[in-house]
């Protein structure tokens, strides 16, 4: 099992860094396995990234209302502990919507978004550098929807403008991370 794909047109700027598989749940005979891909971009830290993941359930089970309220409870509180993998820290929910995606065949995505600091910008490592860089408040979307099983993508972007060129800002980062997510698609437009 391969994770979604991601529209190829709008990653041009973007690099691939990581492709995983993890089991974030197992117990007995109910377990969850997570295909992942990630893209970044080049720049200081805190650098955009953009990921998308395909969720395999076993015992195979058909998307259902309770079945997508707990795999939203348990992305969201995954997606925070990601975040908080790269620095960013005082997450805050700042609310749910639903969006539509290109995929016809898939449903509409519960949106999340959320408000952080990176608290460790420059990459300093806290322990041996005394002068650390001010905070970077960052913004991070999570969306989940069902499209032959359960699927997701976000990412985040720093709201400083601080950190873009002078053509571009943080509302740039977050058109590009949502046509992105929406373009997420099961399979890859070549297969």
């Amino acid at each position: 099992m391969r994770p979604p794909s991601l529209p190829r047109a709008h990653l041009d700027s973007w690099r691939r860094v990581d492709e995983t598989t993890e089991r974030p749940f197992d117990s007995g005979p109910v377990s969850v396995e997570a295909h992942t891909v990630r893209y970044e971009r080049n720049g200081p830290e805190p650098r955009p990234f953009v990921f998308t993941s395909r969720l395999h359930i076993r015992p195979e089970t058909a998307p259902n209302a309770a079945l997508t309220r707990l795999v939203q409870r348990q992305a969201k509180r995954g997606f925070r502990d990601r975040l908080a993998e790269r620095d960013i820290g005082a997450v805050e929910h700042r609310g749910d919507r639903e969006i539509a995606l290109d995929d016809p065949t898939a449903s509409r995505a519960t949106l999340s978004t959320f408000r952080g600091q990176c608290a460790n910008p420059d990459g300093a490592d806290a322990s041996t550098d005394s002068g650390l860089a001010d905070p970077v408040p960052v913004e991070a979307l999570l969306a989940v929807w069902s499209a032959d099983g359960y699927l997701l993508a976000g990412g985040a972007y720093p709201l400083d403008d601080g950190a873009y060129p002078p053509d571009r800002d943080a509302a740039d980062a977050r058109r590009d991370l949502l046509r992105i997510i929406r373009g997420a698609t099961p399979r890859d437009p070549a297969e």
